[in-house]
């Protein structure tokens, strides 16, 4: 038995125990995820960058024609890119415009406009398998006056790190095969009011895709903040919802008796970004924040939390708002405007890298346990933890049960069974469970947070 005192461990570790003599998958890295991180290129983010930014502006209502200059100019050119990939992958990824019309809405919208998504489709290899997961970042720019479409706008950062880092990600994540179908795009309209995310959500919702994770990058390659200044290279934010937007009277009744606000699917996606992190991207680690987003802002992963899907928000750790929604111009020896020079490469290369270790450990795992219960029907100092294996793609090899303490930030334990029960000399009334399904290679699952049960 494992006394609470000795589970004060770290976020960086686990303690991975057997409930049985049986042989655990493996915890060590997967050579090939760490590969396809170390394959991540500083200066592909860089060339990819500086060519958004020669397109002048990419703001949601500047020109679609002209092929050098607007945001039509740059959609064309990341389909082409994505194209590229598509064909060094033996033409794996299906690539479009989803286009969309807009009418006027009295805010950020002055004339009905033709909006459209470029998408990169990477079909799972498995037929059973139909879980789909999203990584995003807006493609559109804008200056200091929301509504100006004509000045330069080069958003070399806002948003242009998060195109890149999702091109890249298409570029290295297409070579492999994964049984989940994985979807890399660039959003447009972010600026102007989450048209693209909320076009791309709703249609998620409609088609009933069994969207299992979205990603949402924005604002991703800058290292230097500023008031007050200061330099962070080591650390990445993930933004993720507590109560989730969706929650039913039933639901919130569970909620409260669990006190689980702190174990939402998007709270446990981004406690799974900063597994990733630690095994996968030497040097770097994320902070997951305990909020949907930042004060006075939103994200495109909000249109899909409305929707009821997980989705978490990837941002630099200091942000500097003198590149941000700025005219270019120098003020007081300020120079203001998103300029390719406001990115730092190596810094946006490692924040690409904990996308794709995600993405990559997400889309290769079994789907999560379903109907996972805690039963409750007697007084006893044990947990006995009881659920059903998933019954979308393969099944997994056994499953792991992961324990905290309640005040605990990060999961604390583990333990494998092949079953699908378990019975812990642990009270549950001192420590919070979830489960987790796990393939023979050791991908697992997001967690599942177990409800009472008698």
């Amino acid at each position: 038995m494992v006394f609470r005192s000795s589970l004060l461990l770290t976020s960086a570790c686990f303690l991975s125990l057997s409930l049985h003599a049986q042989n655990t998958p493996p915890t060590t890295p997967d050579p090939m995820i760490k590969k396809m991180v170390e394959d991540v290129s500083a200066k592909n983010l860089e060339d990819d960058i500086r060519k958004l930014v020669s397109f002048g502006t990419r703001h949601t209502l500047s020109d679609t024609k002209d092929k050098k200059r607007g945001i039509g100019a740059s959609r064309n050119w990341v389909e082409q890119e994505f194209k590229k990939y598509s064909k060094a992958s033996g033409n794996r990824l299906k690539v479009t415009q989803d286009t969309f019309t807009i009418k006027p809405d009295g805010r950020r919208i002055n004339k009905p406009v033709v909006m459209a998504n470029v998408m990169a489709t990477l079909p799972g290899t498995d037929p059973n398998d139909t879980r789909v997961f999203i990584v995003s970042g807006h493609i559109d720019s804008r200056v200091s006056d929301v509504m100006n479409a004509t000045a330069d706008a080069p958003g070399a950062n806002d948003d242009g790190s998060g195109t890149v880092a999702v091109m890249e990600l298409a570029r290295i994540m297409s070579q492999q095969k994964y049984p989940a179908t994985i979807i890399f795009v660039a959003v447009q309209g972010e600026e102007q009011g989450l048209y693209g995310s909320t076009h791309l959500a709703q249609r998620a919702k409609k088609e009933g895709w069994n969207l299992t994770a979205m990603l949402n990058n924005d604002i991703v390659g800058n290292s230097t903040g500023r008031d007050p200044e200061i330099k962070d290279a080591k650390h990445l934010r993930v933004f993720s919802e507590g109560v989730p937007a969706t929650e039913t009277p039933d639901e919130a009744k569970v909620r409260r008796v669990l006190s689980s606000e702190n174990d939402s699917p998007s709270r446990q996606l981004a406690r799974y970004t900063s597994l990733a992190c630690k095994q996968y991207v030497d040097g770097h680690e994320v902070v997951v924040e305990y909020r949907p987003d930042r004060f006075l802002r939103g994200g495109d992963h909000t249109p899909f939390n409305q929707q009821g899907f997980t989705a978490v928000r990837f941002t630099e750790m200091n942000e500097d708002f003198t590149h941000q929604h700025q005219d270019l111009r120098t003020e007081n020896n300020i120079k203001y405007g998103d300029l390719p020079e406001g990115v730092d490469y190596q810094y946006l290369r490692k924040n690409t890298g904990v996308n794709l270790a995600t993405l990559a450990s997400l889309a290769l795992a079994p789907s999560s346990p379903e109907n996972v219960g805690v039963l409750t029907a007697n007084l006893t100092n044990r947990t006995e933890l009881k659920w059903d294996a998933p019954k979308v793609g393969e099944k997994p090899a056994g499953y792991y049960v992961l324990m905290r303490e309640t005040n605990a930030p990060q999961w604390q334990q583990k333990f494998y069974v092949t079953d699908t029960k378990a019975d812990l000399p642990h009270s549950k009334d001192n420590f919070i469970f979830g489960v987790v399904s796990v393939d023979a290679e050791g991908h697992e699952s997001l967690p599942v947070i177990p409800k009472p049960v008698r």
